[in-house]
């Protein structure tokens, strides 16, 4: 047995998501058949996260076991090829101790929300970012986010189909940043919750607006109700942009 840990990143837009559907394509059930192909039988392969359908990746770490061993400097190069022309790409293979599990055995994740802040519709990036007409005050959202470093019961930012034991969550770091027309919100913590993301950017771009200030982002995430979260941001600007590991 040969256990591979998977980097890679992917176009989510043709996808239902992550994770395997007997009726819908996605990204697990297309990777997993090209792996068959490679391993010449059936290959279970487990991701990092279960992004949501539309939400795409630059970083999302999978991994999964040959029964038929390959040479590793090959591996990347015959998934990418039986991949085609899927808008999935593994960027790297490596051969892992067999106790390595890319879900449990990560210690942070980081994701990245792109907003293009203009008028005019997108067109290159339609589908990959947000955009948003009306003038964004991107350091009043960069402010307001640091209510949500450390630990909190996040369950006005957690989805009703949430599969989490509990709502608490240890969010390590936030940023908003513009560049230009574009502005950047990026999260790290251990783990998330079901659409806690794209919540809180729906949230702080009600702040970025001017329709709210910071002073109701510690309201409603001390309110532990979904009912009182702003809109919750589309899934086209999310992001998976990085797995970390010991």
């Amino acid at each position: 047995m040969q256990r591979i840990k998977l980097t890679l990143e992917y176009d989510g837009r043709p996808y239902v998501g992550w994770q395997r559907q007997l009726e819908h394509k996605s990204v697990q059930g297309v990777l997993e058949a090209a792996a068959e192909k490679l391993n010449r039988g059936p290959v279970l392969v487990q991701g990092a996260g279960r992004t949501d359908a539309g939400v795409h990746a630059t970083g999302q770490v999978a991994h999964m076991d040959l029964t038929t061993p390959r040479p590793i400097r090959k591996i990347a190069d015959a998934l990418n090829y039986h991949l085609r022309p899927e808008p999935v790409a593994i960027l790297n293979a490596e051969e892992v101790d067999e106790d390595f599990h890319a879900r449990f055995s990560a210690t942070g994740r980081a994701y990245r929300y792109i907003i293009v802040n203009r008028r005019a519709d997108l067109t290159l990036d339609k589908g990959r970012a947000l955009r948003v007409a009306p003038h964004l005050n991107a350091q009043a959202m960069h402010e307001a986010a640091q209510i949500f470093v450390g630990e909190h019961d996040f369950s006005t930012f957690r989805d009703a189909e949430c599969q989490a034991k509990s709502p608490i969550k240890s969010l390590d770091k936030i940023s908003v940043m513009r560049f230009g027309d574009q502005i950047e919100v990026t999260v790290e913590a251990i783990s998330f919750l079901h659409r806690q993301v794209r919540s809180m950017v729906g949230s702080l771009i009600e702040v970025g607006r001017g329709a709210r200030d910071a002073d109701w982002i510690s309201e409603i995430l001390d309110a532990r109700d979904r009912k009182a979260c702003g809109p919750v941001a589309a899934a086209d600007g999310l992001y998976l942009e990085r797995v970390t590991y010991s």
